[in-house]
């Protein structure tokens, strides 16, 4: 007979109590395992898209204050835009600093960053937590297992591009009013921020874009697509800001005091040469002295100098027939070109604020014609807007208003041309709409637009 020390032994042996115990947390560790890769993970997660957010947020506001301002204050400015977008508590005070902010040029054929702080092309800016920097992201369960912290990085690139539709084309805030009867070749652009109104028998070659935020509200006939050739493969929707327009007041002001910063390079900067239209003493052709009227004719201006003119009494201006070419001209005067105006290497700015503030029976030719030759355009801004009657020619030019741009029958001979409006453009009936393919266009103003590519 077996004691009873030896029967209690022996079944404490054979017990298999304590291997349940063990099994058990070997299965709450894989429950804090995998929790912890859950919470943890999708912390990080949504930690890293903060961070791409902040880093994006920051590329944007860098790249769009450098159009303007030096490194230093567009790097400051992009911290403080994202500031409030990374908690101290979670990102710490270094996910973004100004050594992380690089500017430079992008390669789009490589799609390569380039540094070079001296340009305002493109920008770099890294967003980081890590050990290294004392903001790493800390893990909730994955800390019991032995991983504390993950490392994020991401990064942002953001580069200028500008729309080819504000380089040669029609834009306006407003209508796009084309009747019947018009031309656009290939490159040519129409858009529209509000839609495009078309009558018939207009011809779109391929490669032409019709573009306006809902294609919806595209006006034309029932035939329409029937009656206007290339019209349904040109369309396009979206929509723009009007960002040159917006910097319109500003750049015509500068004009006042001939800074450098919005002249053509054709025009030197400094005190502006103040224009006279008292009776002027010229000598023509034969030499002898004859005397012009009140109009301005091109003896009036200085070359290569910013002229600036203010308008006596009824607050309007003549531009007498002839070729006027390679200087600025600023005024706040309503002016009006005489029928056999040519304008060539000018711009012509106005802060009148008159619907016709600009305007011309006909005749008038913005830029020169040389079949999109380098050179000789010309550039009309105004605060109000402007209006030709017929007959208007366009070669390598611009109309920049706040107005409505107005022109009727007649728009014949137009090679590179960049019209816009914050306003409505009508255009009537009867133009040819040649394309340039940006040649002839070197000096046309233009905004930069800004867009992520990695």
């Amino acid at each position: 007979m077996k004691s009873r020390l030896a029967v209690g032994t022996s079944r404490i042996a054979k017990s298999e109590d304590g291997s349940i115990t063990i099994l058990a947390l070997f299965f709450v560790l894989i429950a804090i395992v995998m929790g912890g890769v859950a919470i943890d993970f999708n912390k990080v997660i949504a930690e890293r898209t903060q961070l791409q957010i902040a880093a994006d947020t920051a590329a944007h506001a860098a790249l769009y204050t450098r159009t303007k301002h030096d490194v230093m204050a567009s790097q400051d400015q992009a911290l403080a835009t994202v500031s409030s977008l990374l908690p101290v508590s979670t990102f710490g005070s270094v996910a973004i600093t100004w050594a992380d902010i690089e500017f430079g040029n992008w390669d789009r054929q490589s799609a390569t960053f380039t540094a070079d702080m001296e340009s305002n092309d493109a920008v770099r800016v890294s967003a980081e937590m890590s050990d290294i920097r004392g903001n790493p992201s800390r893990n909730f369960l994955l800390r019991i297992v032995g991983f504390d912290t993950f490392n994020v990085n991401v990064e942002s690139v953001y580069s200028t591009y500008y729309p080819p539709c504000f380089t040669e084309g029609f834009v306006a805030e407003l209508v796009v009013d084309i009747q019947s009867n018009n031309s656009f070749t290939d490159g040519f652009c129409i858009h529209s921020n509000d839609y495009v109104s078309l009558n018939q028998n207009n011809y779109f070659e391929p490669g032409t874009i019709v573009s306006m935020p809902n294609l919806n509200d595209l006006d034309m006939p029932k035939s329409g697509f029937e009656k206007n050739d290339g019209l349904q493969t040109a369309l396009r929707s979206g929509a723009y800001r009007l960002r040159l327009l917006n910097d319109l007041p500003d750049i015509i002001d500068s004009f006042w005091t001939g800074e450098a910063d919005h002249l053509p390079p054709y025009v030197y900067a400094g005190t502006p040469y103040t224009v006279s239209s008292s009776s002027l003493a010229v000598p023509d052709s034969n030499g002898n002295t004859r005397y012009k009227g009140t109009g301005l004719t091109p003896e009036h201006f200085e070359p290569n100098s910013v002229n600036r003119y203010s308008c006596p009494g009824s607050g309007k201006v003549t531009f007498e027939a002839g070729v006027y070419s390679n200087f600025v001209f600023v005024s706040d005067c309503e002016i009006k070109f005489s029928n056999g105006v040519m304008l060539e290497d000018v711009v012509i700015a106005t802060t009148n604020s008159s619907v016709t503030s600009f305007s011309t029976p006909s005749g008038l030719s913005i830029g020169r014609d040389d079949n999109c030759a380098a050179g000789g355009g010309a550039t009309l801004m105004t605060l109000g807007g402007f209006k030709a009657a017929s007959s208007l020619n366009a070669f390598g030019g611009q109309i920049l208003a706040i107005g409505d741009i107005q022109f009727s029958a007649n728009a014949n001979g137009i090679q590179g041309v960049s019209f816009q409006s914050r306003g409505m453009i009508d255009g009537t009936s009867n133009m040819d709409m040649g394309y340039c393919q940006n040649q002839g266009m070197e000096n046309v103003y233009r905004a930069p637009y800004f867009r992520t590519v990695k």
